[in-house]
């Protein structure tokens, strides 16, 4: 249905509220600023139909959330100014801010809320539905407070609600029309759209009713979608944009040219998944077998200049989900990666494999992981897939069509969130989905229902980690910071570990 919408809608898109004066790119003395920003665009500007972790940073610029993270990952108050569950944790109650509306003036009130939730509930083509199932229903109590009715404990749902989760659309343009709320986002952000072309550009102008508008410098945020990884440095130099993410092996290049690169920690990590649904892979030695074949080391000296971590699950180290016990848990070692693939009946040369990537890969990974397989004697080739999103989320996250792909996650507001996306059973990054391990679900139910503060916090999550390492055949491989170029004009770039947010970034 998006697909065929995107096509209806192109040509109207393309055309609509255009903004005066967007000629110059530099900022004056009242803030009258232009950023041209090269990412992604999301899968859907609807929250609801949102697919992907990364998604919130393109939906986080039209859109507010109830909570957010601040740099060090702790949740913080947004739309809600505060929260609190009752004593058995069945409830979850938040109060909302004064006098907030929507951009199409809506009113954003806990009915707002309410509906938003219901219909993430009940949509059909809703990707909340799983996020949200610990709640069993939603009650507005006065026009400021909405009450989470919990069908079990979960104390989890502050950090989820700072994502695309907690992302309130507006009620009436989802009751108006809410396949063109997937085109066209209506919400409480810090900028509101003013042109989309699909699978190209979506332009902003900043919104004055954002209830932290005080802390928006930039008059209009231009996003545009990523060119090859390779013409990004030329494309800032440039002024063609003014900031985009690069592979941290291009830093130095970026460095001596001029640009400003900003580091910062993040949920970054890169993998390969396997698929045990599909052959060779549902032998559990071939899969373990890649385990070993794979020299992390080597893919962090030879892709990241060192700014890289191996790793061998999708949590960095200094992360407080990230499991010890795993760290070590599979080291290189060719000859046992030979051994196994010979109990399951390959003779070195005789497999031969498939692996899919799509264009925003790391810089060489798909080459260098080719290379190190063919060492231990699988042979494969490389299928480019566009991570458009009607291509790589729909063959790939949607119906899981290939038997290996290069990906990774940039994580997710809530761990459990993050375990859920890469082992649980309608996880968009489990390739082996819907399998998922009873022992690890029930894990991950462990730590919903625990709160936070609670002593046996960590221990629970990581065992809840190394669990799903454990079931899932997938390859986590390294992990690393989120690494920005931008031009010497964009100031203060903020960074926080599951996305980059506009508030404080000024432009001289």
């Amino acid at each position: 249905m998006i697909r065929n919408l995107l096509k209806q809608w192109t040509v109207i898109l393309a055309a609509a509220l255009a903004v005066a004066g967007c000629s110059g790119s530099g900022g004056d003395a009242k803030g009258n600023a232009r950023v041209r920003w090269a990412y992604m665009l999301p899968t859907s500007w609807d929250p609801v139909t949102s697919r992907t972790g990364a998604d919130i940073n393109p939906v986080s610029i039209a859109y507010a959330s109830l909570t957010r993270l601040d740099k060090q990952g702790n949740v913080q108050p947004a739309l809600a100014k505060s929260w609190a569950y009752s004593s058995d944790g069945k409830t979850l109650t938040f109060e909302l801010r004064d006098g907030l509306k929507f951009t199409d003036g809506t009113p954003l009130d806990a009915s707002a809320v309410k509906a938003f939730f219901e219909r993430g509930k009940t949509q059909k083509d809703s990707f909340l539905r799983a996020e949200i199932e610990s709640i069993a229903s939603f009650t507005a109590d006065g026009p400021r407070r909405v009450v989470f009715h919990l069908a079990r404990p979960d104390y989890q749902l502050p950090y989820v609600m700072a994502g695309r989760v907690g992302a309130i659309a507006s009620p009436t343009a989802a009751a108006k029309d809410p396949a063109k709320l997937a085109l066209w986002p209506v919400g409480a952000g810090p900028f509101k759209m003013v042109e989309f072309v699909p699978e190209s550009h979506a332009y902003f102008v900043k919104n004055p009713d954002y209830w932290d508008a005080a802390n928006i410098h930039i008059q209009r945020l231009e996003l545009t979608t990523l060119s090859d990884p390779s013409t990004l440095i030329a494309s800032l130099m440039s002024g063609a944009i003014d900031v985009a993410p690069i592979a941290p092996k291009r830093v130095e290049e970026a460095r001596a040219r001029g640009l400003q690169v900003t580091t910062a920690p993040s949920l970054i990590s890169s993998d390969l998944m396997i698929n045990r649904n599909k052959t060779p892979f549902n032998d559990p030695r071939v899969a373990e077998a890649v385990r070993y074949a794979i020299d992390r080391n080597e893919l962090v000296r030879t892709l990241t200049a060192g700014l890289g971590t191996p790793s061998n699950q999708p949590f960095p180290p200094h992360y407080f989900a990230f499991d010890p016990e795993t760290e070590d848990r599979w080291g290189y070692d060719p000859a046992r990666a030979k051994a196994l693939l010979a109990q399951a009946g390959y003779a070195p040369g005789s497999l031969t494999v498939e692996i899919v990537i799509n264009p925003i890969s790391n810089e060489g990974l798909p080459e260098l992981l080719q290379a190190q397989l063919a060492r231990v004697g699988i042979k494969s080739k490389l299928r480019l897939i566009p991570p458009g999103s009607s291509s790589w989320q729909s063959e790939v996250y949607i119906a899981k069509r290939p038997a290996i792909a290069v990906d990774g996650t940039v994580g997710r507001e809530s761990p459990i969130q993050n375990l859920l996306a890469v082992y649980g059973p309608q996880g968009i990054m489990n390739l082996s989905g819907p399998y998922s391990a009873p022992a690890f679900l029930k894990a991950i139910d462990e730590v919903r229902a625990t709160p936070i503060d609670d002593p046996h916090y960590a221990e629970r999550l990581h065992r809840a980690t190394r669990l799903g390492v454990e079931q899932g055949p997938s390859v986590w491989l390294f992990s690393t910071p989120i690494v920005i170029a931008s031009r010497s004009r964009v100031k203060n770039l903020n960074i926080v570990p599951s996305q980059l947010r506009w508030e404080g970034v000024t432009v001289e």
